[in-house]
């Protein structure tokens, strides 16, 4: 795992998720501390380099506890669990994830991100080690009895996963929500509510779905604004290509640096079924730019896809990506002036984060301009302007391209490229590209000859290398990524495939007793709760997804 390369030379005596380290728990009666990240996080990166690194605090952790280290996109099942802690504990979640818990990995107290001192209404990492290491020596019963109440609760969240036979789904729960989504719309920037906003792929292709359904226009108007304004600000690399995770500023023109490929394939389908639905050459060109993005920057030699590019550059977040007016003048010369109308660069910048300050005065590329009133203004056709202006943003890009770049996540993980396995392949047979195709064929046969082992999916490869075994979304991805590959080429061996992996899923993933899917297989390792993937957040529901799939084969 990159992700765990990145803490190798850490002073703390790090251990992987695994026996190994629960015994050591128990023999040594320590309680465990365990740190959940992954390698594009910019805040696991602060609070690496605050604390990992550094000797004093890595010395009371060795001493205190037995530490282990997990990067979440390899162990989303373990993630998933300890993350409900947080947030029962915190009313809040996200990464670097901190979790104390016993040699029996109850948790007892959780969070977030811990700075080295006190401040901002956190306390400093070392207080929290020691007062829970005192409580731990002094106070063994009440920890215990937290623990135990917070892993009931945990189990009790899980078992509100049991599927309500008598409930029906008729299209009025449709309407209902997209009333809900209209009340949360911003109808002058798109998207839901306020900042940070995140793409939200699901939604917007629910919306979608509901406008071919019913041809609701207010559906397909609120999809059409936001993908425009996404399209047009910083969160989408204008010179690369390439959606960031989500928007600082609710304008979607501050970016939060890394690029997912999980978001990346889930857009891309969004936006062509846009332009399938609109006809707007906008949305093509996004499709285009970003799956050239995806084959240019993120993908293995073997076929498959990296994870992610990191935010950091240099120790910065965000500084590969980033210009001062003097570099954009002295690079374009005297297309400066033009660039700096059409693109909202100016002498200050307009880049605001109070949590960057090494950035302060750059300028993040958007693209907000009608190219018709503003050609007429400087007296030239539309045509010249976007002739002129394309021709400085790759002046910009290959100038770019000479800087120190972000850091690259070249794990590739099996779930993630069903998504674009079916971003690939519905892209190829829509705007019948070859190319695409050629991409999408590729990947299906990584797929299929370095990841299905002995009839079982593995979740991760690196280098000649796959373990861990599948989820229920590697399954479920990578099955109706296989069946837009039946649907692109009319090839039998795609859905025979894909009629493999959903009687797996239903074997070894399936809830007898309350219906649905778990999201790890009954013969897998015994986690503190089997869960189910019951909603859609950055990635799909894995029961939706499974829904999908055996609606898809049985067709």
């Amino acid at each position: 795992s990159p992700y765990h390369l990145q803490h190798a030379d850490n002073p703390v005596d790090w251990y992987p998720w695994g026996e190994e380290a629960f015994a050591k728990a128990r023999a040594e009666d320590k309680p465990i501390l365990l740190s959940v990240g992954y390698s594009s996080c910019h805040w696991c990166h602060v609070m690496a380099h605050e604390s990992f690194e550094d000797t004093a605090t890595a010395a009371l952790m060795n001493q205190w506890f037995v530490n282990i280290k997990v990067d979440r996109e390899e162990r989303p099942d373990v993630d998933g669990i300890y993350m409900l802690a947080v947030q029962a504990l915190s009313g809040r979640g996200g990464w670097p994830m901190t979790v104390f818990m016993t040699p029996d990995r109850l948790p007892f107290y959780a969070g977030t991100y811990f700075p080295p001192k006190d401040g901002h209404g956190l306390p400093s990492f070392g207080r929290v080690m020691q007062v829970l290491r005192q409580k731990w020596d002094e106070e063994r019963p009440s920890i215990l009895s937290s623990a135990e109440g917070l892993t009931e609760h945990l189990r009790a969240s899980a078992r509100r996963g049991r599927i309500d036979e008598s409930f029906e789904l008729v299209a009025d729960h449709a309407t209902a929500a997209v009333a809900h989504f209209a009340q949360q719309f911003d109808s002058e920037w798109g998207g839901f509510g306020g900042a940070p906003k995140f793409p939200s792929a699901g939604n917007l292709e629910f919306l979608l779905a509901h406008h071919a359904r019913t041809g609701d226009p207010d559906a397909l108007g609120m999809v059409v604004a936001t993908l425009k304004a996404m399209a047009t600000g910083g969160m989408y690399d204008q010179l690369g290509g390439g959606f960031s995770r989500y928007s600082v500023d609710d304008k979607w023109l501050i970016p939060h640096f890394e690029k997912m490929l999980y978001d990346n394939a889930q857009l891309v389908r969004v936006y062509l079924h846009a332009w399938q639905l609109t006809g707007e050459p906008v949305f093509e060109r996004i499709v285009r730019e970003t799956l050239a993005y995806l084959v240019r920057e993120m993908r293995d030699a073997d076929g498959g896809f990296y994870s992610a590019q990191d935010a950091d550059s240099e120790g910065i977040e965000g500084k590969f990506f980033v210009w001062t007016q003097p570099e954009l003048e002295e690079i374009l010369g005297e297309d400066w002036p033009l660039f700096a109308a059409c693109h909202d660069i100016g002498e200050e910048g307009n880049f605001f984060d109070p949590h960057h300050q090494d950035l302060t005065g750059r300028s993040v590329v958007s693209r907000r301009y009608d190219p018709v009133p503003t050609a007429a203004a400087l007296e030239m056709t539309p045509e010249q302007l976007e002739t002129r202006l394309e021709a400085a943003r790759r002046i910009l890009f290959r100038a770019r391209s000479q800087r120190i770049w972000p850091g690259l996540d070249d794990k590739v993980l099996t779930s993630w490229n069903g998504l674009a396995l079916a971003a690939f392949a519905e892209a190829a047979r829509v705007l019948d590209d070859q190319p695409y195709r050629e991409v999408a064929t590729k990947l299906a046969d990584f797929l299929r000859d370095r990841m299905w082992v002995d009839g079982r999916l593995l979740h991760t490869y690196k280098k000649g290398s796959a373990r861990i075994e599948g989820m229920v979304e590697d399954y479920t991805y990578v099955g109706l990524g296989l069946v837009e590959m039946y649907r692109l080429s009319g090839d039998f061996a795609h859905l025979e495939l894909a009629r493999d992996l959903c009687e797996v899923l239903v074997r070894e993933f399936r809830d007898p007793e309350h219906g649905g899917f778990f999201e790890t297989t009954a013969s897998g390792e015994e986690l503190l709760v089997r869960q189910k993937s019951l909603f859609d957040e950055a990635t799909p529901s894995g029961n939706g997804s499974a829904a999908q799939l055996e609606s898809a084969v049985a067709r």
